[in-house]
C-alpha cells in the first residue's frame, strides 16, 4: 500500500489538474459562445448564397439547352458561364481538410482525420489523383506520419480567423482549379450542431452543387431573377464571394465544433478528476487509521509485556 505522504502529493497533483480542466473549460465555454454566434449568423447567409448560385448557373443551362436548336445556342451552351463552374470529370481532386492545432478536444481531429484518409484512399482506389491542403497541425501531422501525396499546409489560419483570412485560403485552393490542375474541391470538416455533438461532413466546393429536387421544386415556384447588368457580370461577383463565404462558413463550423468537443472533454475530465479525489481521499483515511490502529496496537502490545 502507499505511504500517506505519497498518497496526499498524488491528492495535491490531481485537484491541481482538476483545477486547469475546470479552467479551460471554462475558457472553452466562453469561446464557444462567441463562435456559435457567429457561425449562427453566417449559416443562412453561406446556405443562400450557394443556392442562389446554384439557382443561376442551372437556369442559365437550361436556357441554353431549350435553345440548342441552333449552332450558334450550341457553342454557348458548351462556353463556361464562368472559371470557377467549369465542370470536368473528376480526375484530379483536391480535399481540403480542416482541423485544429491544438489537442485535448477528445476525438475531434481523431474523426475527421480518419474520415479524410478514407476519402483519400476511396478516390484512390478509383484511379483519381489526390492532392490534399490541410489547415491545422494535428491534420498535418497525422497525414505527414502516413505519406499522404501532394500534401499542403496552410499555417496561422486559426490565429486570427476573419473573412480576409477565408479569402487568403480561398486564393491558395483556387489557383489550381482555376490553371486546370484539379478537377474539383472537397472541404472537409466538422458541422456544429451542439456543444456535445458534431458531425463530420464531406462538402463539394468546386464545382457548384446541383440543386436537389426539392431546392429545384422551390427555385422553380420563386420569383424569377433579373439580371442588372448581365448575368455574366453577376456571376463575376458571385462566384468568388461564394467560394470565400463558404470557407468562412467552414472554418467557423470547425471552430465552433473544436470549442463544444473541448467543452464536453474538459468537463469529463473534470468529473473524473474528482471522483480520483475522492477515491484517493478514502483511500488515504484507510490507510491512516490503519497507521492508527497498528500504533495503538503496538502501545498495548508494549504495555502488556511490561505488566509480564
Amino acid at each position: 500500500m502507499p505511504s500517506l505522504k505519497a498518497i496526499r502529493k498524488r491528492i495535491t497533483s490531481v485537484r491541481s489538474t482538476q483545477k486547469i480542466t475546470r479552467a479551460m473549460k471554462m475558457v472553452a465555454g466562453a469561446r464557444l459562445n462567441r463562435a456559435q454566434q457567429r457561425i449562427t449568423e453566417l449559416r443562412p447567409y453561406a446556405i443562400k448564397t450557394q443556392e442562389v448560385l446554384a439557382a443561376i448557373t442551372q437556369s442559365a443551362r437550361a436556357q441554353s439547352a431549350q435553345d440548342g436548336a441552333s449552332q450558334e445556342a450550341e457553342v454557348v451552351l458548351e462556353r463556361p458561364l464562368h472559371p470557377l463552374l467549369v465542370e470536368r470529370p473528376e480526375r484530379r481532386v483536391m480535399l481540403v481538410i480542416l482541423t485544429s492545432d491544438r489537442g485535448l478536444c477528445g476525438a475531434f481531429n481523431t474523426n475527421i482525420n480518419k474520415r479524410a484518409e478514407r476519402e483519400w484512399k476511396s478516390r484512390v482506389e478509383q484511379g483519381q489523383e489526390v492532392t490534399m491542403k490541410v489547415i491545422g497541425r494535428k491534420g498535418r501531422d497525422y497525414m505527414s506520419r502516413r505519406n499522404a501525396p501532394n500534401l499542403g499546409y496552410l499555417p496561422g489560419v486559426w490565429e486570427k480567423l476573419a473573412l480576409e483570412t477565408a479569402q487568403r485560403v480561398g486564393k491558395e485552393i483556387l489557383a489550381p482549379f482555376l490553371k486546370g490542375e484539379v478537377d474539383s474541391i472537397y472541404v472537409i470538416y466538422n458541422e456544429f450542431k451542439s456543444a456535445v455533438s458534431q458531425q463530420v461532413v464531406v462538402e463539394r466546393l468546386l464545382p457548384v452543387r446541383p440543386l436537389s429536387e426539392s431546392e429545384q421544386a422551390e427555385a422553380s415556384n420563386a420569383t424569377e431573377f433579373i439580371f442588372e447588368p448581365t448575368r455574366e457580370a453577376l456571376l463575376d461577383v458571385l462566384s468568388p464571394m461564394y467560394v470565400d463565404i463558404s470557407l468562412l462558413r467552414a472554418l467557423y463550423e470547425s471552430m465552433a465544433s473544436e470549442f463544444g468537443a473541448k467543452l464536453t472533454a474538459m468537463d469529463a475530465a473534470t468529473k473524473n478528476a474528482k471522483e480520483m479525489v475522492d477515491r484517493l481521499t478514502l483511500q488515504y483515511n484507510r490507510a491512516r487509521q490503519a497507521a492508527i490502529t497498528k500504533e495503538l496496537m503496538e502501545i498495548i502490545g508494549g504495555s502488556e509485556a511490561l505488566k509480564d
